[in-house]
């Protein structure tokens, strides 16, 4: 073999451990406990708004801070800090995904992408009741 096919060969490994490595740390979500381990670390977590504690959000005041309390896929209940603007129809999401760390006992999120619900959810139960009739 030949040098230039020995230097490819390495180049082509680096870089499928590079898109190993980067894929690896964006497939799972996470929990708060593990961001509270974690501090500082950008990591995506996925939960629900808890509608018992009000969102903090007054755009006369400051509009681009915005907090409120979400629920992780563990039931761990943590404020969230977003610095930006509420979202659009925040308190109909069914899911929430955040991207951001923590800082002390608050998650600061430097993303926010919500779920919302379908439009297609009431048509489908009324079309199974439909058949469930017939």
């Amino acid at each position: 073999m030949k040098i230039a096919h020995i230097i490819g060969l390495i180049v082509i490994a680096i870089a499928i451990g590079v898109i190993v490595a980067v894929v690896g740390d964006f497939s799972s979500y996470e929990t708060f406990a593990t961001a509270k381990a974690m501090p500082g670390s950008q990591l995506h977590i996925v939960g629900q708004l808890d509608k018992s504690t009000p969102s903090e959000y007054d755009a006369q005041k400051d509009a681009n801070y915005f907090a409120f309390y979400m629920n992780d896929k563990s039931g761990e209940k943590c404020k969230v800090v977003f610095n930006g603007t509420k979202p659009q129809d925040f308190e109909r999401s069914e899911q929430i995904v955040l991207t951001g760390s923590m800082v002390g006992s608050e998650f600061h999120a430097s993303n926010i992408l919500l779920k919302c619900p379908s439009k297609y959810t009431n048509k489908s139960e009324e079309i199974s009741e439909f058949k469930a009739k017939s």
